[in-house]
């Protein structure tokens, strides 16, 4: 398998070549870490990026902010305020899901062995324990979602260390997908319950279930396509159909269970979905 063996001089160049295929790079530390924030940034006194969990591009004038970091701009890869950490810089690192790429990083050789009996052949670069297997589209990030398998995609680095071996990248399957869907949390004792419609309430405006329907559905599917930020995409998807749907007194347990199921195999616990519906009931003002 093709795979780069760099001294210091060479990872500028090979970031930049990264970045003009529109390959997000960043330098990285011995140990496979980022650099630290600077000074500006220490203690997150910049207001940026705790734990660099909050989507999109760091605008420190240094490498700061791990994943958030990466840029495909050669002027600021060249620039005075990056020069100091690529002199220091032991890899290349790069930001797969920037680059709209999915890392299934396969940390021994069990892991190898599993992912060739249950994933679709695709690209494969070797790492130093085991391999990296390369899908085309993102997804969230997770680590150890089976033994030996982190998934390294959306608000995550990786160490670049080569083009790999295996033709053409795979669309990404929803075998790798489902291995960030968690098993819904247990159900809580006090039932979850929708609006009802108070005592001189106005009549259902909908001439039809099948508007109900689709708005259940519409939220579900909203939710199941959130990349980040899912709790706050299930609070607005809580939002919208209630705003729309909980008024009338159409709205049912069996549809609020829907919802709380979207919004748990995304991860949420029963406990977030109970807050983030009890939050929209009363940010409508239906709880008086």
């Amino acid at each position: 398998m093709t795979q780069f063996t760099l001294v210091r001089g060479e990872h500028l160049s090979v970031a930049l070549s990264l970045a003009a295929a529109g390959v997000p790079v960043m330098p990285l530390r011995a140990g496979k870490v980022p650099f630290g924030n600077c000074s500006t940034c220490a203690d997150n006194r910049c207001g940026g990026r705790p734990n660099m969990k909050t989507p999109g591009p760091c605008v420190c004038l240094a490498p700061c902010h791990g994943w958030a970091a990466t840029t495909t701009d050669p002027n600021t890869l060249n620039s005075p305020a990056w020069a100091r950490a690529w002199q220091q810089a032991a890899a290349v690192a790069y930001h797969p899901g920037g680059a709209g790429i999915t890392v299934v990083d396969l940390d021994n050789a069990d892991a190898i062995d599993w992912a060739r009996k249950h994933l679709p052949t695709t690209r494969a670069v070797a790492t130093t324990r085991g391999e990296h297997w390369l899908y085309r589209g993102t997804m969230p990030s997770a680590n150890a979602v089976r033994p030996g398998v982190d998934i390294k995609s959306l608000m995550s680095y990786a160490r670049w260390l080569g083009t790999g071996t295996g033709g053409p990248l795979a669309p990404l399957p929803d075998a790798v997908r489902a291995l960030i869907v968690r098993e819904p949390a247990p159900a809580r004792q006090r039932p979850v319950t929708a609006p009802r419609l108070a005592a001189g309430g106005r009549a259902c405006p909908h001439r039809s279930p099948v508007f109900l329907e689709r708005g259940i559905a519409m939220a579900e599917q909203r939710i199941t396509a959130a990349t980040a930020a899912v709790h706050a995409t299930v609070f607005a998807a809580f939002l919208a159909v209630l705003s729309t749907h909980g008024r009338c007194g159409c709205l049912t347990d069996a549809h609020v269970q829907r919802l709380f199921a979207a919004a748990g195999a995304k991860g949420e616990s029963h406990r977030h979905c109970t807050e983030a519906w009890d939050n929209a009931v009363h940010r409508l003002g239906m709880n008086a």
